[in-house]
């Protein structure tokens, strides 16, 4: 898999944090959801918007740039 396609970063969305398809939805809120104890079904439940791809996607790009 390949976060770029997924993971991006525009300045005039969300401050520039990285989001998920041009979405409001960040790379921080995913991680957050999964370390307060969301499993992947129940994200994707609350936003249907979200693969599990997407999940994924944010999990490597965290992985790949430690992120924080």
């Amino acid at each position: 898999m390949n976060d770029r396609n997924i993971i991006t970063i525009e300045s005039d969305n969300r401050g520039g944090k990285p989001c998920i398809r041009r979405m409001r939805i960040t790379v921080h809120d995913v991680l957050g959801w999964l370390a307060s104890g969301m499993s992947i079904t129940k994200i994707i439940d609350d936003f249907p918007e979200l693969t599990e791809e997407d999940i994924k996607a944010c999990l490597e790009f965290a992985a790949d740039r430690n992120y924080r």
